[in-house]
């Protein structure tokens, strides 16, 4: 019984980490403010570039969770 939540679990996990980049990209007011700024760059310019690596680590941790089910199967 306790094997079946498992893949439950890596599905909710997989989505999550898909729609963190969304959430946090597109509720646009709550980093449309020019402070905290980073070496003179307004708040809104450095989150959302500090997205692009943070999008690709939550894609691969996604992929390799999906990866782990394609390998054990069924």
């Amino acid at each position: 019984m306790a094997r079946t939540g498992r893949p439950r679990l890596r599905r909710v996990a997989v989505a999550l980490l898909l729609l963190a980049p969304a959430a946090g990209l597109l509720w646009v007011p709550w980093y449309a403010g020019a402070s905290p700024g980073l070496a003179r760059t307004p708040f809104f310019y450095w989150y959302q570039l500090a997205w692009i690596p943070g999008c690709g680590l939550c894609l691969l941790a996604a992929y390799a969770l999906t990866r782990h089910d394609d390998r054990h199967g069924p």
